[in-house]
């Protein structure tokens, strides 16, 4: 069946193709009325008329393309959906481009594959990449003249918009909030720990918390491997064999989610003899049993404003927007008191006597 043209609209509607054009992209003028605007929009309608993106791509130079780099930083890796924030993310991503009259070309190049030939392959608008590192990959996107918005990505590029959480706070509150139950033997579970990565960021937080307390960080308390459920549930079948560990806290919801199954498997109970911390406040935190004490961040946000920022910077509007949202502690109920809180320790200064908490 042939497809309904756009000079098939006009010559039923006894009107030009320009004219059906600006009636059907709504582009006002004062030249037609609104009783042509009606009769060409019934008439379309009538004859399901579907709009040639591909012919109007190449007379605007426009795509209505965003496209979503999720890169596999995680070798031999399918795309990392088992991890419920990515579909939150990719949620919130596609809503707010559809409604703003983009949609989405979503893929996840492998280690060393290039984000450029993405971009001029497929003809995206603008480019939004989550969780990269510095890469040879990035640096070749300074030769596009469409927008890159970098998400949950330490790159310091002029370049590049960027959006994230302080994640190095987000570690920080979380272990002092599990220090001001009396814990004192806290794992840390967590994905690869790369120079810039997320994960990275929050074993830093992790770290400063412990050394205000003055506790060090012990490293057979550290169990690094997959952002996955699988590897919470395995690190916490090791964990298990260290009997001064209090409590744990998983830098991700679906790493906290595995290590209270593993703890569980072990016959420990949650929080009775093994508190667990995860970070993310996923759905998942709440249908967990027991319910997953945890650090959130809005995800949501996060998706709406990279959104936002492509169609910002395609109208026009030339500075760098970085973006930084908060993290706030949701108390649920996998976490329980052990002792007196561990605060930060005191020194006295050498010429007063004064306290002084470090």
């Amino acid at each position: 069946m042939r497809r309904v043209s756009i000079k098939d609209v006009a010559r039923e509607a006894g009107v030009s193709t320009t004219t059906v054009s600006y009636v059907l992209n709504e582009i006002t003028t004062q030249t037609i009325s609104s009783e042509t605007s009606r009769r060409v929009r019934e008439v379309a309608k009538r004859m399901g008329y579907v709009p040639n993106l591909n012919a109007r791509s190449l007379t605007s130079r426009k795509t209505n393309l965003i496209g979503i780099v999720i890169p596999q930083t995680e070798p031999g890796r399918e795309f990392m959906f088992d991890n419920p924030f990515y579909g939150a993310l990719l949620s919130s991503l596609e809503f707010n481009a559809r409604r703003n009259g983009y949609h989405l070309l979503l893929t996840g190049p492998a280690s060393g594959q290039s984000y450029i030939g993405v971009a001029r392959n497929r003809g995206v608008d603008g480019i939004v990449i989550v969780g990269s590192y510095p890469s040879s990959s990035l640096d070749e996107l300074h030769q596009l003249s469409i927008p890159v918005v970098l998400i949950d990505t330490y790159v310091t590029d002029e370049s590049f918009h960027t959006i994230g959480i302080n994640d190095r706070q987000g570690g920080l509150l979380a272990t002092e909030y599990l220090l001001s139950r009396g814990h004192r033997g806290i794992a840390f579970v967590s994905g690869g720990i790369s120079e810039h990565g997320v994960m990275r960021q929050r074993f830093l937080g992790y770290q400063e918390a412990l050394e205000a307390a003055g506790l060090q960080v012990r490293e057979e308390r550290l169990y690094t491997g997959e952002v996955s459920f699988q590897h919470g549930m395995q690190a916490a079948r090791e964990l298990c064999s260290q009997q001064d560990i209090t409590a744990v806290f998983a830098a991700a919801d679906i790493l906290g989610v595995g290590v209270v199954k593993g703890l569980r498997q072990q016959g420990r109970r949650v929080p009775e003899d093994v508190s667990v911390m995860g970070f993310d406040d996923l759905d998942l935190a709440q249908i967990c049993d027991p319910s997953l004490t945890t650090m959130r961040q809005d995800i949501a946000a996060k998706g709406r404003q990279a959104i936002l920022t492509i169609l910002d910077a395609l109208d026009g509007k030339p500075d760098k927007q970085e973006w930084i949202f908060p993290v706030d502690l949701v108390v649920r109920d996998s976490v329980r008191s052990v002792g007196r809180p561990v605060t930060a320790q005191k020194h006295r200064r050498p010429d007063s006597g004064e306290e002084l908490n470090e």
